[in-house]
């Protein structure tokens, strides 16, 4: 049974070779857990032959834990795109990061409206001291844990900027979103990549990065034409990516703007959305 399908010829469509999937609100459920059936619906449908990638906006260091659980994913575009990762040589194989001419204004823009401000690079997750403690006041809670297991914690900011020529990623975690809307009006005519992700975070990427973009060259990488490509998403960030592959699979948890770019809308996340849609389209 299909949840919601706009394609209206299912059967003759293109063979996928390539399924690229978002992390939080599509693979992993509100408790950011995989649930065993997803794992096992992978687990089939990469024994197809089919090649798999998670397609996120985390930092390496916030998705290490689940490399463990799921060696059927080969692939990780992450940082939003800035990064694509071979998860089996453990290499990065391609990267585009924000460089310091950015940094300032940013940095300027979070001390304004009394963000949390978060530098992402290959190694390391970095965050302000003063605020990783109280990260419900930026509506991000649900990630404390895992902040408080993975991140680099530092005082200044401003002074930890001045060590890095780029920074694969910067994101700002601002208290409500009309703050959020003030912050990007500060900052938009930066070349920059920019998502507004969670309920009130702005994301920062070079020039240019997407996950759709990133999609392209995994998938030029792989040698697997675009359109044989399908994405699962459910957030703004996950646009550029739904629009660029081949088939669109949106989650029923995302937002209806999100959804109606889907050929085909699945169950939510709590309730193995990504592998309903996989079975579905791969008769498994």
């Amino acid at each position: 049974m299909s949840i919601s399908n706009n394609d209206n010829n299912k059967e003759g469509s293109l063979p996928y070779s390539l399924i690229a999937m978002d992390m939080d609100g599509t693979l992993l459920t509100s408790d950011k857990k995989i649930l065993p059936e997803t794992l096992d619906d992978l687990s089939l449908v990469a024994d197809k032959g089919v090649h798999l990638s998670y397609a996120t906006g985390r930092a390496l260091v916030e998705m290490k834990e689940y490399f463990e659980i799921t060696p059927m994913i080969r692939y990780a575009i992450c940082y939003s795109g800035a990064i694509i990762y071979d998860c089996m040589d453990k290499k990065v194989i391609y990267r585009k990061e924000v460089p310091s001419s950015c940094f300032e204004r940013i940095i300027e823009v979070a001390d304004k409206y009394d963000g949390m401000l978060t530098f992402l690079t290959e190694n390391e997750s970095i965050v302000s001291s003063a605020d990783i403690n109280h990260m419900d006041d930026f509506h991000m809670g649900v990630y404390q844990p895992m902040y408080l297991k993975v991140t680099r914690q530092f005082d200044d900011m401003a002074a930890e900027s001045r060590k890095h020529d780029s920074i694969t990623k910067i994101n700002i975690y601002f208290r409500n979103q009309e703050d959020r809307h003030r912050g990007y009006e500060e900052l938009k005519d930066l070349p920059l990549t920019f998502a507004l992700a969670e309920e009130t975070s702005l994301e920062m990427n070079a020039e240019g990065v997407s996950k759709g973009a990133a999609l392209k060259t995994l998938s030029s990488l792989l040698s697997i034409p675009i359109e044989e490509t399908m994405a699962i998403g459910d957030a703004d960030n996950d646009r550029d990516m739904l629009t660029t592959a081949g088939i669109s699979i949106v989650m029923m948890n995302a937002r209806s703007d999100i959804k109606k770019l889907a050929n085909y809308i699945t169950k939510d996340s709590d309730h193995n959305g990504v592998g309903f849609a996989i079975r579905d389209y791969f008769d498994l």
